[in-house]
């Protein structure tokens, strides 16, 4: 069985997002551990990952599109999509407890930050394997 574009378009993302966020949080990190406390320094390797994700994400995309013609997106699609976003909420929604937590506990800024992007990301790739998980497994 041949993966649909729909599918093939969610490992993309996955890759992508997991690849070039998760550089983007090595990076992060090793400035952080290196004392580096404050936002600001922080806003050009995020712009960077940005950019950095939405050509991965393109190329990746354009590639699908030049092997093989892209179908429709149907109603088993979205509801899959939706499932899967339905059953990976919960973490962007523990994520902002705790940063709020953190607030409250007087972290850096760029903690709170950070907790908040993991957590949107870690909800989003959680997403994407369900996606995959559905497709697989059908529904």
């Amino acid at each position: 069985m041949s993966a649909s574009f729909e599918e093939k378009s969610v490992w993309i993302q996955l890759v992508a997002t997991a690849g070039v966020l998760g550089s983007y949080f090595l990076a992060a990190g090793r400035m952080y551990a290196v004392g580096v406390r404050h936002l600001v320094p922080y806003v050009p390797l995020f712009a960077v990952a940005v950019v950095a994700l939405v050509a991965v994400l393109a190329a990746g995309h354009v590639a699908v599109v030049i092997a093989s013609r892209p179908e429709g997106r149907d109603e088993r699609d979205r509801l899959i999509g939706w499932r899967a976003e339905s059953n990976s909420g919960w973490i962007l929604a523990a994520g902002v407890i705790l940063a709020i937590m953190g607030m409250i506990a007087s972290y850096d800024d760029v903690v709170i930050a950070h907790l908040l992007l993991l957590s949107l990301l870690c909800s989003q790739v959680t997403a994407f394997v369900l996606q995959l998980v559905y497709y697989r497994r059908g529904l």
